[in-house]
């Protein structure tokens, strides 16, 4: 259950990819799912939902204390004041002393509007019984190592319910826009098998000459 679960872009496409192609095909065959599927999936992505709209929940939480309570507290509310809208969602927050994780021992629900499609892994048998019996264990090997004296909380989505981690924000980050915060937070860091990274310099226009302060350019 680590990074090698991920194909890297422009390898050949695997045979679950495969698989999930066939099913789909079948599905729109028998009337079961529309034919533009898969456009619906890409639009989705291009409106923001998925790891994008999650990562923007988190950047608003860290940027506004206000926001993180009622996130804490009511996050099905919370995401309805980001224009998102999804099932029922509570969300758990990280802090120096606690890390949450979050899985789905009976299948694999999982809060598709905030993260996007299901990884494999999660849905594996291995990943959604260790992750209760041994979540250290599982975590060292996503490349996770915690303290000792880090309390784990292991938290079981269902189909009424579902989690999200909040991350802790990194250090170093003040004065950072929301924007800039986003590009920390990884669907990983939201399901709690990673912590956010430190953000991505966003691409900026030319910058202008710098004036002095009589207001003529250098």
């Amino acid at each position: 259950m680590s990074g090698t679960h991920h194909g890297a872009p422009g390898d050949p496409e695997s045979e679950l990819a495969l698989r999930a192609r066939a099913l789909e095909s079948l599905l729109i065959e028998q009337g079961l799912a529309p034919t533009d599927l898969t456009d619906q999936r890409v639009a989705a992505y291009e409106r923001g939902l998925g790891p994008p709209a999650g990562a923007r929940v988190v950047a608003r939480a860290w940027a506004d204390p206000a926001f993180t309570g009622r996130l804490l507290a009511d996050g099905t509310a919370a995401v309805r004041e980001v224009g998102l809208r999804g099932g029922l969602l509570r969300v758990v927050g990280n802090t120096p002393t606690v890390h949450n994780l979050v899985v789905c021992t009976l299948c694999s629900c999982y809060p598709n509007v905030l993260l996007g499609p299901t990884p494999a892994w999660y849905k594996s048998f291995a990943y959604r019984s260790r992750a209760v019996l041994e979540p250290r264990a599982v975590l060292r090997e996503f490349g996770l190592e915690l303290d000792p004296a880090v309390e784990v909380r292991v938290w079981d989505s269902n189909s009424e319910l579902r989690y999200m981690v909040l991350p802790e924000r990194p250090t170093g980050t003040e004065g950072l826009s929301e924007a800039e915060l986003a590009t920390s937070v990884t669907r990983d860091a939201l399901i709690g098998v990673a912590r956010a990274a430190m953000p991505t310099p966003l691409a900026s226009g030319p910058r202008q000459p710098r004036r002095r302060a009589d207001g003529c350019r250098p």
